[in-house]
């Protein structure tokens, strides 16, 4: 019997195990590796070249779609994506007919997704599903781009991009600063930097993004470089940084 080689990729170690128990009775697939976050992931895949990546949508570093654009679509194994809440990601995979799961994965739900798995590989649709999942990202990244999507207690908050005074990294999270509100989105700080619009807002330091039109002045305090939004918010400026956000600043004299 072939044995289907698989990837299991996401940050939280209870859902790595709970993926790994569910195929324990499917021995025609075996799990080749773990990895913890988008960076690990491209590595696992370049270096080991599976069939098949359970991939989390939501990871630290960086996400999965931005995992299926450092690969690129066309040298994608065949790739269930994972998500906790993401209902854009479920419409979005349901319209392309790709395959995804949602936590806590149900088994009814994960047997039928290896059966597409199996057809998948015997089938010679790789080129279709390459265009799919080439789609999806694209959509991902169009939808994405004037929304940020803050989930609370009480559901869900839509943010419109533009309101966003600045946003810093926090962990795992990054935390969107709106007036005097700080909320938290379980979202990578590059992931985030890579999907908004880089006329409006740019990297200060590796933990802070800044919407420019948020930007009151640059100051220099104690030798160093910070910008005072309106809000009266600092934010340091990294030395590598200085440069580009000065030549910002000149253009929108």
């Amino acid at each position: 019997m072939h044995s289907i080689r698989a990837i299991i990729a996401d940050d939280e170690p209870l859902a790595r195990r709970g993926i790994r128990q569910l195929l324990t009775s499917h021995r025609d697939i075996t799990v080749i590796a773990e990895t913890r976050n988008g960076e690990e992931t491209v590595r696992a895949l370049r270096e080991l070249k599976p069939e098949v990546v359970f991939l989390d949508v939501q990871m630290p570093d960086f996400d999965g779609f931005h995992v299926v654009r450092e690969i690129g679509p066309k040298f994608m194994p065949v790739t269930v994506f994972v998500t906790a809440y993401d209902e854009f990601a479920v419409r979005a995979f349901e319209a392309r007919a790709l395959d995804y799961l949602v936590k806590p994965v149900e088994v009814d739900r994960f047997t039928a997704t290896l059966e597409r798995i199996r057809e998948q590989l015997q089938s010679s649709r790789a080129a279709d599903l390459s265009r799919k999942l080439a789609s999806l990202v694209a959509a991902r990244e169009e939808e994405g781009k004037e929304r940020i999507v803050v989930h609370t207690s009480s559901g869900k908050l839509i943010l419109d991009a533009a309101e966003v005074d600045w946003i810093e990294a926090d962990g795992y999270y990054a935390a969107i600063h709106v007036g005097n509100s700080r909320r938290l989105i379980r979202e990578s700080l590059t992931s985030l930097e890579e999907r908004l619009d880089s006329k409006t807002f740019v990297r200060t330091h590796r933990s802070a993004i800044v919407n420019v039109d948020r930007i009151h002045e640059l100051r220099r305090e104690a030798g160093e470089i910070c910008l005072v939004l309106a809000s009266g918010a600092r934010i340091p400026v990294s030395r590598r940084r200085r440069a580009r956000i000065a030549r910002l600043l000149q253009r929108l004299k």
